[in-house]
């Protein structure tokens, strides 16, 4: 559940960086897609074959976790920096560093303990990896062929003394994890790829491994119209839903500005508890 489109609309739809810091424009709308197409005649085909192969996995598979499970074991097979939607490997290394710089800015510590949802191949995670105290990096994903990918990145690397704890999951419910562990938790572009009913799941359960003065950072798609989805790709959300999700469950949420400024669509959200104790 890694694929960080970007590069665009899914890949069917390009967009501005201003249409991605907000933008009422529904995607999905039929009058979008011929302007757009009008627009980008050359990548019809692209989006064609992607809605075909789209709707014959959406009719084989029984929910999303598991049409994007196939998703990602395709497109894993062609690429895996494409997979987790960085179009060449200089924009992987690129995007892997906007977000170490953004949690090392925001006191990121070696000591910490962190949690990666949708870890995907490590464009992240690597240099958290590396940066970490042995032990304290967590990557989960629901692709068993992007954390093998994954750990061709740590051999690669030569990060294999750091020992990464790499796993594969069936749902983001993080029943397996440990109460209260994780100080740092972190999710770059997967709630911009999951339905509500996947984000409201992580955020019914992220409070409990969360430590008492933890956080956890996630992207999202935004939109300043009508919530929508692309392909059952891409899915498009307003910020106060998602912070109202959040408050749902007994958290606290608020968009991050300073993210906002650097050179990326996705706008970004930091949960915490809502009343954290004292001393």
């Amino acid at each position: 559940m890694a694929q960080a489109t970007d590069h665009g609309q899914g890949t069917s739809d390009g967009k501005s960086k201003s249409e991605g810091k907000s933008s009422a424009t529904n995607r999905a709308a039929l009058a979008h897609k011929l302007r757009y197409a009008l627009r980008h005649p050359d990548r019809i085909p692209q989006h064609v074959r992607r809605l075909g192969r789209n709707l014959r996995l959406m009719w084989s598979t029984d929910d999303h976790a598991s049409f994007y499970r196939a998703v990602m074991k395709a497109d894993s097979a062609i690429s895996p920096d494409s997979a987790v939607g960085s179009r060449t490997h200089h924009r992987w290394l690129a995007m892997g560093q906007l977000q170490y710089d953004y949690l090392r800015r925001h006191g990121l510590r070696a000591d910490d303990r962190l949690l990666e949802i949708g870890c995907g191949n490590l464009r992240a995670g690597w240099r958290l990896i590396d940066y970490l105290d042995v032990g304290h990096y967590y990557g989960i994903d629901i692709s068993p062929e992007i954390l093998i990918a994954a750990q061709e990145t740590v051999a690669r690397r030569q990060l294999q003394d750091k020992l990464p704890h790499l796993s594969v999951v069936r749902d983001l419910r993080l029943a397996a994890l440990p109460s209260g562990y994780f100080t740092v938790v972190h999710a770059h572009s997967v709630f911009s790829h999951s339905p509500i009913e996947v984000i409201d799941e992580c955020l019914a359960h992220v409070g409990r491994v969360l430590a008492p003065h933890g956080f956890f950072d996630f992207t999202f798609n935004r939109t300043a119209g009508k919530e929508h989805h692309v392909l059952r790709e891409d899915f498009y959300y307003r910020t106060e839903t998602l912070i109202d999700v959040a408050s749902s469950h007994g958290l606290a949420a608020r968009l991050m500005d300073d993210w906002e400024q650097g050179p990326h669509s996705q706008p970004k959200i930091r949960v915490t508890h809502r009343e954290p104790p004292t001393g």
